[in-house]
This record gives C-alpha cells, sequence and structure tokens, in this order.
C-alpha cells in the first residue's frame, strides 16, 4: 500500500487505475479513500471486488441475486469431508475458495477435477490445519460449453460496454487460461451479465467465466474476477472501444462512443495453445460456427514489434517441450 501511494503520488494529475489481479482489485477498493487524492477509481462497493472475488462468497451472491450456479460447498476444516462425500456426486472440482490463499496456504495448485472421495481424502490429508477449500458441482465437458463475458460498468452498476464469447481451449485442460477463443454476442448471457453487476451494485471492469449446461440449458457463473482479464482484446465494438478504453472515458467523464460488439475476432495466447490443442485433440470436439470477418489477435506476436513474442517464444520452449512430448506419446503431465 505504502509503496503504491508512492507511485501514485509522484504522477502528475490523477492517473486511472486498472487492476490486473483480483488481490488488486480488492487493494484499490479496500483503499479508495487513501488513494483518491491519486488515482481515478469506480466507486465500486468497498467490500465487494472481496466477495466476488472469493468463490465461496460469489456463490452465495448468485443465491441472492437468483443467478445459476454449480453447487458448492466451502471446506474449512477436514472433518467436513464426510459430510462432502455423502453430499456430493462425484466427480467433483476442488478450488482454493479465496484469491489470495492460492498465493500463502494453497489445498491445490489450480482447480482440480477429483474422480473418486478417496482421491479427495488423500488430498485433505496435506491441507493446512485451517483449509479454505471449495468443493464445487462438476458440469460434464461433453455436456457442457465454456463462455466469457467482459463489461464495463459505471457508477450506477450499468453496463457501458459489454462482451461475450466462447472460449474454445483453455490450459490446463478445462480449468486453465483461456488460450484460444472467439468473440459472439449472446444476448441471453449479456443480460444475465448486467443483471448481476446491476444488482450488485458493481463498477469498473470484471471478467466473468460462465458454462452452459446443455442439460438444463441455463448459464452457470464459476468465476467473477472484479477486474480487467487477460484476453481483454478478444473484445472491441466497431468504434474501436474495449473495456479499458471504456474504463478510461467513463473515469474521466468523457463519451464512450457508441457501438456494437464486432463478431469473430480470435485471440490466440501462442506458448500455451501449442500444448492446449494437443491435449484437446483426442476429445470429440463440438462444433464452433466462428463469425466470419473477425480480426486474429496473438496475445504476444505483433508485426510492428515483434520482441516480446520472440522472447517469450525463447523462454517457452524448454517448458513447452515438457509439456507437449508426454502428450504426443500418450502421457498426461
Amino acid at each position: 500500500m505504502r509503496g503504491l501511494l508512492e507511485i501514485a503520488s509522484s504522477l502528475q494529475g490523477r492517473a486511472v487505475a486498472v487492476a490486473t489481479d483480483d488481490e488488486a482489485a480488492i487493494l484499490l477498493a479496500e483503499h479508495a479513500e487513501a488513494l483518491s487524492d491519486h488515482l481515478l477509481l469506480p466507486p465500486v462497493p468497498h467490500g465487494l471486488p472481496r466477495l466476488l472475488a472469493s468463490k465461496h462468497d460469489m456463490f452465495e451472491l448468485c443465491r441472492r441475486y437468483d443467478i445459476p450456479a454449480p453447487e458448492s460447498r466451502l471446506i474449512t476444516s477436514r472433518d467436513q469431508v464426510d459430510e462432502i462425500v455423502r453430499e456430493f456426486a462425484f466427480p467433483v472440482v476442488l478450488k482454493n475458495s479465496e484469491p489470495w490463499v492460492r498465493l500463502a496456504a494453497p489445498v491445490v495448485s489450480r482447480s482440480t477435477v477429483v474422480d473418486t472421495p478417496q482421491e479427495l481424502y488423500e488430498l485433505a490429508a496435506g491441507w493446512p490445519d485451517v483449509p479454505y477449500a471449495l468443493v464445487q458441482e462438476y458440469l460434464p465437458r461433453s455436456e457442457s460449453t465454456d463462455w466469457i463475458a467482459h463489461v464495463c460498468c459505471d457508477a450506477e452498476g450499468d453496463v457501458v460496454v459489454g462482451f461475450t464469447g466462447v472460449k474454445v481451449r483453455s490450459w490446463p485442460p478445462h480449468v486453465g487460461v483461456t488460450t484460444y477463443a472467439y468473440s459472439v454476442s449472446n444476448p441471453e448471457l449479456a443480460a444475465l451479465t448486467a443483471r448481476l453487476c446491476k444488482e450488485s451494485g458493481y463498477s469498473g471492469i470484471a471478467d466473468l467465466d460462465w458454462r452452459l449446461d446443455h442439460r438444463d440449458g441455463k448459464y452457470k457463473l464459476l468465476d467473477f474476477n472484479p477486474r480487467v482479464g487477460a484476453q481483454f482484446r478478444l473484445f472491441e465494438t466497431d468504434t474501436g472501444i474495449d473495456v479499458v478504453r471504456a474504463h478510461y472515458l467513463t473515469l474521466t467523464g468523457q463519451g464512450v462512443p457508441p457501438g456494437v460488439q464486432v463478431e469473430g475476432r480470435r485471440i490466440i495466447v501462442e506458448n500455451l495453445d501449442v500444448p492446449a490443442r494437443i491435449a484437446y485433440r483426442r476429445e470429440a470436439a463440438r462444433e464452433h460456427r466462428i463469425p466470419e470477418g473477425g480480426k486474429r489477435e496473438f496475445a504476444w506476436l505483433v508485426a510492428d514489434d515483434p520482441l516480446p513474442g520472440l522472447v517469450t517464444a525463447a523462454r517457452s520452449a524448454r517448458p513447452m517441450a515438457r509439456r507437449v512430448v508426454p502428450r504426443l506419446f500418450g502421457g498426461n503431465p
């Protein structure tokens, strides 16, 4: 906090702050009063980003606002595992409930599919004395489609710009960051996202992960990230506005040019999509009809500034080989 204040006070005028991870979003919201002399911040309710970033609290908010979400339970003691085994059908998904716990005392390294009760008991044996683990209902991959929604909301919680798209691949497979996605308008999902933001009073940029459960036709919220998403450049309006530009224009009191979402834009995270493509190659792929005419963007490589792409390729070569070779020959690292 002290370091952020020093940096902010050294800038000329008040700068627009953009949180790039959940911890930063929580810090900016909960210390907005101290930072507001130097930074322009969205008037998000003081404790809301912490609630939204928490997997358990987000689930409780979904219940409050009648937003579909996979059934979830918070585990704060190993003694609760017996109860989970009785109440949940396996497989289940196991997550760190709080974003800060994943660094200080993680129960899993990332979202993990747990296939059997025995596997859950084995994992629980290595947990801290007071774990913050979330057990979540598993939505079958063969019966679901992953969707993304990115929004920028004003002080009243109304969506200034909103976008939707399909997540085709991620790394690690099905539980990690997006490696390949495309933009496509989805009015139903956009309305559901806008209602959650409005009713909770959210203000600023948000990145939401949804899963369409084809068994009941409902979009179910998996994650609400109260900050800019890593792949925000996937989305843009026909007037050149993405969520960061809209955020800046809104906080500086300028009008956001009206426009509609550009269809069929694609984003590829080059260093991660190579192993992701190999991991997904054996699965029965759901048909993806990408709208024509959209621009393809890479996460790192761009013609007028190739150095970041080249450096990323060099740094990723050895880790990528470790991921790719075992999968090519039947392994599963």
